[in-house]
């Protein structure tokens, strides 16, 4: 379980990350949420799908990693064996928080929090260090108390996916505006014989799309979003090197 706390420079002066321990976080993720900045280097592995938000019911930008729940097809070996690290994982431990006034209400401004139960941390105060950890660590601080270049990097990490947010939602409303995303239908039969169905990914209607005014192409063209709507299209291509990654696995 995460256990998120605001990031001090003061509190947290003896704390440091190994990178070799980031991947860590995707071990057991079948899916992961995704932005449109970085759709180019995911359809290079990664089938880009819509889900649904569990609480919100909202569409949701993700990545394809495996078919079934906790399954990474791309962890092997204790690695990430894939070209492209996604963001939600290079963030990690860092994450945005709200930050909030003295009076315990929301200020409008958001703080970085760190979760403390990473397994990427290793705080030189704690006797309890990790085993078999890596000697590359990265503080986030310096001896004076300043932001270390590795935090300044994950920082920018953050604003990306900050921005990320704004770039979705923009996407996501531009297409339900033109009833443009439909269910995925698709049944996987596997080298062993057994079969999934991928219920609860959703993609975009390309007979609908094909169908647009050209008045409502040129908008999505102003609004700069045919090069995501096209990579997501394209990126379905990639479930079949994804079928691949399962059957040898399946073969062990």
């Amino acid at each position: 379980m995460e256990n998120l706390v605001a990031i001090d420079n003061k509190i947290h002066k003896n704390i440091s990350i190994n990178p070799a321990k980031v991947a860590l976080h995707g071990e057991k993720l079948n899916l992961i949420p995704a932005v449109v900045s970085e759709f180019m280097h995911l359809t290079v592995q990664h089938p880009i799908v819509f889900t649904k938000h569990g609480e919100t019911g909202e569409f949701v930008c993700s990545a394809l990693l495996g078919f079934e729940v906790g399954e990474n097809l791309f962890w092997q070996n204790g690695q990430w064996q894939a070209v492209y690290l996604p963001l939600q994982i290079q963030r990690q431990p860092f994450f945005i928080g709200d930050a909030v006034d003295d009076d315990s209400t929301k200020s409008g401004d958001y703080v970085v929090c760190i979760d403390l139960n990473s397994p990427a941390i290793n705080d030189s105060a704690s006797t309890n260090i990790p085993e078999n950890t890596s000697s590359e660590v990265h503080a986030l601080f310096t001896e004076t108390g300043e932001e270390s270049e590795y935090f300044h990097e994950a920082k920018q990490c953050l604003a990306q996916l900050l921005q990320g947010k704004v770039d979705n939602q923009r996407l996501i409303g531009a297409l339900k505006k033109l009833n443009l995303i439909q269910a995925l239908s698709l049944e996987v039969t596997f080298i062993n014989e057994t079969s999934t169905r991928l219920n609860g990914l959703y993609t975009i209607n390309q007979d609908k799309l094909a169908a647009l005014t050209n008045e409502e192409i040129a908008e999505l063209h102003q609004q700069q979003l045919l090069p995501a709507i096209y990579t997501m299209i394209t990126s379905l291509g990639q479930i079949y090197p994804l079928i691949e990654r399962k059957n040898a696995r399946l073969n062990g």
